[in-house]
């Protein structure tokens, strides 16, 4: 079973984050240009919360705010749900599903070392399994092989 600590050696580790007096364009513009589609929210190397772009989206457009004015610490999920490098992926997955949220950081004691997605949970799931099968396989390979 693959955890936290697996997810992000296979992604990397590279932590994009923002402040919390920083615009909610900026955010948005940041999140563009990494490809990403949630920021950690940091200050004084301290996990604030987290700002997405569902955020953006309920907070922001829906509310008509204008996101070239509105603070990312106006619309940011404030003490975010977090999981540490040894958490299972499983643990991950129920988290994600039971709080319907799609990013998790990863704090190991005070330090925030990286950030997953569900795409990262989705792929480790999947490496998973196919482990297993690839496993199974070679059992009944083996299996057939000193039977004959």
């Amino acid at each position: 079973m693959s955890t936290v600590q697996d997810m992000l050696e296979a992604k990397g580790k590279e932590i994009w984050s923002i402040e919390p007096e920083k615009t909610v364009y900026d955010a948005i513009a940041m999140m563009a240009d990494r490809h990403v589609g949630a920021l950690t929210v940091v200050e004084s190397d301290k996990l604030l919360g987290i700002v997405s772009e569902r955020d953006y989206a309920r907070r922001v457009i829906l509310e008509e705010r204008v996101a070239a004015e509105t603070l990312v610490r106006d619309i940011m999920t404030s003490d975010p749900i977090v999981v540490s490098s040894d958490d299972s992926v499983d643990h991950c997955m129920a988290l994600m599903s039971q709080n319907r949220i799609r990013h998790l950081p990863v704090v190991d004691g005070a330090d925030l070392v990286g950030i997953i997605a569900v795409d990262d949970v989705l792929r480790a799931v999947i490496r998973d399994q196919s482990n297993e099968l690839e496993a199974l396989e070679s059992l009944i390979k083996n299996e057939e092989g000193g039977s004959g």
